[in-house]
């Protein structure tokens, strides 16, 4: 904590240099219902979503929408007992299962979105890359080695939405997630502001690592 306050903050405080991005708009970006808040606003499609803490409203919401899936707020640490990194990825969500635990703390619900792939596009500065993922994976991070990858374009108007998040967040980087329904129809999840891209670079041979040194070198930057 002391080097996080310390030599982090120091960092946190330069002036007149380009941060991919700081790390205090990461932190404002990280906030899953401000992400969602932002998304509605700036014109994605968000599935229907309901934070809460009492398992009746959760019944409630399932009854209403349908499949639902469980969203973390924030993939916590975790570790097995043989001391192995865990994670937490999306799972559907049975209102049978249901009970006063819910009531401890805050959780997220959001509709399941019917999706035939899903969509990973990395912002970088003016770059954008898109890359549509067929997995068969309710969460594709859950295992990359069934994936299969595909290069797209992006839909002009949901650019210029991702614009206008990152600028409501002070980003000049991001990495977006959508599922892809079969009518065409993009439905915003999250975006990350601190997210992986390199594999993808590795995988289809789309150029991100000039992009990235193009924005550090402040060139072509939105």
């Amino acid at each position: 904590m002391q080097a996080n306050y310390g030599f982090g903050g120091v960092l946190a405080a330069l002036s007149g240099c380009l941060y991919v991005n700081h790390p205090q708009r990461i932190a404002d970006a990280d906030v899953k219902p401000a992400q969602l808040a932002v998304a509605a606003d700036v014109g994605f499609n968000v599935p229907e979503t309901l934070i809460t803490n009492d398992p009746d409203e959760a019944r409630r919401f399932a009854a209403e929408v349908g499949a639902i899936v469980y969203k973390p707020f924030r993939v916590p640490l975790l570790h097995s007992r043989d001391n192995e990194p865990l994670t937490m990825y999306v799972r559907e969500a049975n209102p049978t299962d249901f009970d006063e635990s819910i009531g401890l703390t805050a959780h997220m619900f959001q509709a399941l979105v019917d999706k035939v792939a899903d969509i990973r596009v990395t912002v970088i500065g003016s770059h954008i890359f898109a890359v549509r993922i067929d997995s068969d994976l309710l969460d594709w991070r859950a295992d990359f080695s069934v994936h299969r990858y595909t290069v797209i374009d992006t839909p002009p108007l949901l650019v210029r939405a991702m614009r206008e998040y990152l600028r409501r967040f002070g980003l000049v980087f991001g990495a977006f997630d959508f599922a892809l329904s079969e009518d065409g129809a993009w439905s915003f999840l999250e975006c990350n502001a601190n997210g992986q891209w390199a594999w993808l670079e590795e995988s289809t041979g789309l150029p991100m690592t000039a992009a990235l040194v193009d924005l550090l070198q402040r060139k072509h930057v939105s």
